[in-house]
């Protein structure tokens, strides 16, 4: 038994039919449930918050794939109170969905230090932003046929959740991946001018691409974000050092194949910006 948390997200769920594919045995762990899993995926609702809640998802498990979200891990004992519910079920190894920003120093390191300091066998997969950020652009696309961001002219090798969940299941599947930390990207990097124009190229019309200054991106953000987080990301965003530049050869080597790239990604889910 393999138990997935976030089950529901852009990496939970094709992670899920990655591991049925391969003939294991799923439990899809999240707070609220889906009705998009098969049938035959257990599917018992658990808080991380709570990690008590989770312990009766860990029966008969060896594996387990964790993802958290941010304020959880910053959270004070938070993550190892989870682990010890973890190591306490049973489960051999942990998969760790990370963030390339750790490898550079632009993010901090604290999930990455709990899992290697629990005692159980671990893999840790240090993801670039995700295609999928850009579906916050859909209801402008649908609506004006345009996208407005800052930074139109710098570009980031994003990657597709769905290589992700590849390569979880991979790591999840084979115990010889244990102690490795692996860096996911796509397959090269992509501007936001330039995934307004894939985008336009999928829907088969034009896509305007509308530049944000800093303060304008900046006073959007401040409504949903942080302060802080918001500086954060807009640093990273404006000026992205050469380490969240780079382009890893991780997905080709754990898939055999060379990452999907945006255009790839926009073309397949062309239908949330029509």
């Amino acid at each position: 038994m393999i138990v997935v948390t976030g089950a529901t997200g852009n990496v939970g769920q094709p992670l899920v039919r990655a591991l049925l594919t391969a003939g294991e045995r799923v439990t899809a762990v999240s707070r609220h449930g889906s009705g998009q899993l098969p049938a035959e995926v257990r599917q018992p609702r658990a808080d991380l918050a709570d990690p008590k809640s989770l312990a009766p998802a860990l029966d008969g498990a060896r594996a387990l794939f964790l993802l958290t979200s941010g304020d959880f891990a910053a959270a004070e004992g938070a993550l190892s109170g989870l682990l010890a519910v973890v190591r306490a079920g049973g489960v051999q190894r942990i998969v760790l969905l990370s963030s390339q920003g750790v490898g550079t120093g632009d993010h901090p390191s604290g999930p990455e230090d709990a899992v290697r300091a629990s005692g159980l066998g671990w893999t840790v997969l240090r993801a670039g932003g995700f295609h999928t950020n850009t579906l916050r652009w859909a209801d402008a696309v649908r609506a004006e046929r345009a996208v407005t961001a800052p930074f139109g002219d710098v570009a980031l090798p994003t990657v597709d959740p769905a290589d992700i969940a590849e390569v979880a299941a991979v790591t999840l599947r084979d115990p010889t991946h244990t102690g490795h930390v692996y860096e996911l990207t796509g397959p090269g990097p992509v501007s936001p001018r330039e995934q307004t124009a894939a985008i336009g190229e999928a829907l088969g019309e034009p896509v305007r691409f509308v530049e944000q200054t800093r303060e304008e991106a900046k006073a959007v953000m401040t409504r949903f974000m942080p302060e802080r987080a918001v500086e954060s990301t807009l640093g990273i965003l404006g000026s992205p050092s050469a380490g969240l530049r780079r382009v890893s050869p991780d997905v080709e080597r754990l898939l055999g194949r060379v990452p999907r790239s945006y255009a790839e990604w926009a073309a397949r889910n062309v239908a949330a910006f029509r």
